[in-house]
């Protein structure tokens, strides 16, 4: 804490910046982009391209969506354009070219040092998001994030599990859109990945046959946590909810809270059901 902080001339903390970016957040998220991606890209070649060009092209026409040839002539230029719509775009204009910028590949960008920067960074200015999966999410509690990242991690790894990890990433996406987040279908996904886990794991064709089928296979599931699950997925398939089911005139619209809830319960249940997998030694292809 700063000398500032303890005397109460400045406040200790600040609110969770959930749709906005302050300037502390800005400057370091700008400090990131320069340290990590603009200032490693080689902007010299003995002959031909340099790796710059070819991430000046890149960005003109995949991020910008302006024509190539209005790149200006000089590297400096360039960069002074990057930096200005930078300062220039919406807190979730600059997010996108953050999530951008992780999504490339260069070889003398390390992505994995520039996405830990990043997440170290806005988790000290306080914002409400985290990259999870190279998507930034508006999740920001670190124990939540580790469950989401473990899980895809979990059923990334294992091919039988593919279904589980298409249905996860498309919860995170929906989750995550920040222009136009679609929470009952993230909700729909994230409940169809631990059904998809499931009827991998026993073959049986629905979640609650699959939870009961699940101590035959030596995975014994207490009756309280596996009562809980029943109700949550009686809730996704409660015609109230419009989750699963046609929506009706009198339906509750699921909200934020309700989607990453869902999310980060899903999560924690599949990591749950491969760990006890993995101690008991039932194999998982």
């Amino acid at each position: 804490m700063r000398f500032s902080q303890r005397i109460g001339k400045k406040p200790a903390t600040k609110s969770i910046q959930l749709e906005t970016i302050d300037e502390d957040l800005l400057n370091g998220l700008w400090n990131m982009v320069k340290i990590f991606v603009l200032d490693k890209i080689p902007k010299y070649a003995q002959y031909g391209e340099t790796e710059f060009d070819h991430f000046s092209n890149i960005l003109w026409h995949k991020f910008y969506k302006l024509p190539i040839d209005t790149i200006p002539e000089y590297d400096f230029q360039t960069e002074k354009f990057i930096r200005d719509s930078f300062f220039k775009g919406k807190w979730y204009d600059v997010y996108d070219f953050i999530e951008f910028l992780a999504s490339l590949e260069f070889r003398s960008v390390n992505t994995h040092d520039f996405i830990e920067a990043v997440n170290n960074l806005l988790e000290r200015e306080f914002s409400a998001y985290r990259f999870i999966d190279g998507k930034i999410a508006p999740i920001s509690n670190k124990i939540e994030v580790e469950e989401i990242q473990q899980s895809l991690d979990q059923v990334n790894y294992f091919t039988s599990l593919s279904g589980a990890n298409i249905h996860l990433t498309n919860a995170l996406d929906k989750l995550s859109d920040r222009k136009n987040p679609d929470y009952r279908n993230s909700i729909k996904e994230s409940i169809s990945a631990i059904e998809t886990t499931c009827r991998v794991l026993t073959g049986e064709s629905t979640l609650g046959k699959a939870l009961n089928s699940l101590e035959s296979k030596g995975i014994k599931i207490d009756d309280q946590l596996k009562s809980g699950f029943d109700k949550i997925y009686a809730f996704t398939n409660n015609k109230q909810s419009g989750i699963r089911h046609a929506i009706i005139e009198e339906h509750k619209n699921p909200d934020f809270d309700d989607a990453k809830y869902m999310l980060v319960v899903s999560s924690s249940f599949i990591n749950y059901l491969v760990g006890k997998c993995k101690t008991l030694g039932i194999t998982i292809k």
